[in-house]
């Protein structure tokens, strides 16, 4: 049976779709942009990294990753996967196609930052939700970093939390800047908000925090992770406030915006409290585990042995804790964080045994841009594949990338993977029943 792509209705609010979009289907390229060394040289063993038999998730799965406030290529993105369409010109107008009502729509993590606009974003995925599609949402650093942020300054100062805010760095500012106009600007909103110096004092970590904190950390991270963490914090400190600056914030007006983000994002009844509260850590369907970045060998072990609802619950429950270091800094978040640097925490063959036994075979992530579309990587020993293909506006510009970002990975029997990228002229196919047999056939 010849496989085929979920079909975009040729309407005409989809030309521009359309024109930026491959449909024809071609075998998954063997260049280095579709794959790693390590998968292009695996070609003896392919039982070790797929095992004898390969689940596919009961129902298709398109998987959309780093949006990062780019609500116009997050909303194309689902249009080019054939999941939704548009009912008429402009943002939030979208209708779920009949492909799309069964399909669960896995939105890969990294949702905020970098731009043109995080509400409007926000907006989008919520769309999705009163359209009543399966939507899991993940988590992504760039996510947390705003509740860490947001949590750190409404708690008690300690070396472990203190520097959390400051650290969202200057990615965080368009935020900052949309919600001050949107909800601020035309209010009395420093009425009860102290001067200058005071505030700074509220967002930025003590003096002696770059003293304190490799002590505070010892036990808890590794020795290049404390010493990446304080290199990053004395750039950061530098620049965040100039950062705000050239976006026309003041610190008062930054804590005043800090002060409405708690309420929009950290109350259950704030416009955006869902947010995080629909946030999942991992899902798995199938061998296939979908997550923002990597794992670690202590969440291989509770995945294993508990499953992926309990590693879900352990989150939310860290989640509301106030121990912001020990979270942040723990399996959990790694799971969101990593790029198996040796700043953090390790998978070794121990990890990746136990995740093969928990029946996971393929890692399906964001974190990681790629600008010629999805790629294969094989990382200490798992398979992974990068779907974060670089949608929003402002990493496309930084990176001379040419017109718009679209994008989505497609993951189902009847298809096998399917890469869909705007920035590779065919749509990357790993078809079913070659997959198990990929590294052989080099």
């Amino acid at each position: 049976m010849a496989i085929s792509l979920p079909k975009i209705t040729k309407k005409k609010l989809h030309q521009d779709i359309l024109a930026h979009v491959p449909r024809e289907l071609a075998p998954w390229p063997r260049d280095n942009a579709s794959f790693n060394a390590k998968a292009r040289e695996a070609k003896d063993e392919p039982s070790k990294y797929w095992g004898k038999k390969m689940q596919w998730p009961k129902r298709p799965v398109v998987f959309i990753s780093d949006p990062h406030a780019d609500a116009q290529a997050f909303e194309d993105s689902l249009i080019a996967a054939g999941a939704a369409e548009r009912k008429k010109p402009g943002l939030g107008h979208l209708k779920l196609t009949k492909f799309g009502k069964s399909a669960e729509i896995i939105i890969g993590g990294d949702c905020l930052d970098k731009g043109p606009s995080n509400l409007d974003l926000l907006r989008s995925v919520k769309q999705l939700y009163k359209l009543k599609a399966n939507v899991t949402l993940l988590a992504g650093n760039h996510d947390l970093r705003l509740r860490m942020g947001l949590l750190a300054i409404s708690s008690q100062k300690d070396a472990g939390n203190q520097h959390l805010f400051v650290r969202m760095g200057k990615k965080i500012v368009p935020l900052f800047r949309e919600v001050f106009d949107q909800y601020l600007a035309d209010t009395k909103w420093d009425k009860k908000i102290p001067d200058e110096e005071a505030c700074r004092k509220k967002l930025f970590p003590d003096e002696d925090w770059f003293q304190e904190f490799p002590f505070y950390a010892a036990g808890f991270l590794t020795a290049e992770g404390i010493d990446r963490e304080v290199r990053k914090m004395h750039s950061k400190v530098e620049k965040f406030e100039q950062h705000c600056r050239d976006a026309g914030l003041s610190m008062r007006q930054v804590y005043a915006v800090s002060l409405q983000c708690q309420k929009m994002f950290l109350d259950k009844k704030g416009e955006f409290g869902w947010f995080f509260r629909r946030m999942k850590l991992v899902e798995k369907r199938g061998s296939f585990l979908f997550l923002h970045a990597g794992l670690d060998d202590v969440m291989c072990q509770m995945l294993l042995k508990k499953g992926t609802s309990y590693a879900n619950k352990a989150f939310h429950r860290n989640l509301q804790r106030r121990d912001l270091f020990g979270f942040y800094y723990s399996s959990l978040a790694n799971t969101f964080r990593t790029k198996y640097r040796d700043a953090d925490l390790p998978l070794t063959d121990h990890g990746v045994k136990a995740i093969h036994k928990a029946g996971v075979k393929v890692v399906v992530q964001g974190h990681v841009n790629r600008a010629q579309g999805q790629r294969i990587a094989i990382k200490k020993g798992l398979v992974h594949v990068e779907a974060d293909v670089t949608l929003d506006a402002n990493s496309r510009i930084n990176e001379g990338l040419a017109g718009p970002g679209v994008g989505a990975t497609l993951i189902s029997k009847k298809i096998g993977i399917a890469g869909i990228s705007g920035d590779y002229p065919t749509v990357k196919l790993l078809p079913p029943k070659e997959l198990k047999h990929l590294y052989a056939e080099q």
